[in-house]
């Protein structure tokens, strides 16, 4: 695998704000993205029988799978520059990251919404997202 992937809710809006901020953020175009309920995370999910259905973001990159505040952080460390800062938060014991983590997770559809259907990337980002 040569770049990392981004698995995220595909019909949460918080998330689909949160793509779009990686991508305008990601100036070298190395982030791809799928959502949780389409195929190539079901077909990753297949390969590993061990990986329950997943409501959380998920990244998967050369170190393998990360999940929650984890996965957050090392999105956020890969876009470089002043982000990379962001990875001091490792500090932080992950159980009490992931407490804050779920407690957004759990509310994201009543503070910012659902949408019907996973969002459909314009033609110039096509290449970025997976199904």
């Amino acid at each position: 695998m040569t770049e990392p992937i981004v698995f995220f809710d595909g019909v949460c809006n918080l998330c689909n704000g949160s793509v779009n901020f990686l991508i305008d953020r990601d100036r070298e175009k190395r982030l791809r993205f799928a959502p949780l309920q389409g195929r190539t995370f079901q077909e990753l999910r297949a390969g590993r029988p061990d990986l329950p259905q997943l409501g959380t973001i998920v990244l998967h990159d050369e170190k393998g799978l990360h999940f929650k505040s984890t996965a957050v952080l090392r999105v956020l460390r890969a876009l470089g520059g002043v982000w990379r800062l962001t990875g001091v938060l490792f500090v932080v014991p992950r159980f009490l990251r992931d407490v804050v983590y779920d407690f957004v997770a759990r509310h994201r559809y009543g503070w910012f919404g659902k949408s019907d259907s996973c969002r459909i990337p314009t033609p110039e980002l096509r290449a970025r997202f997976l199904d």
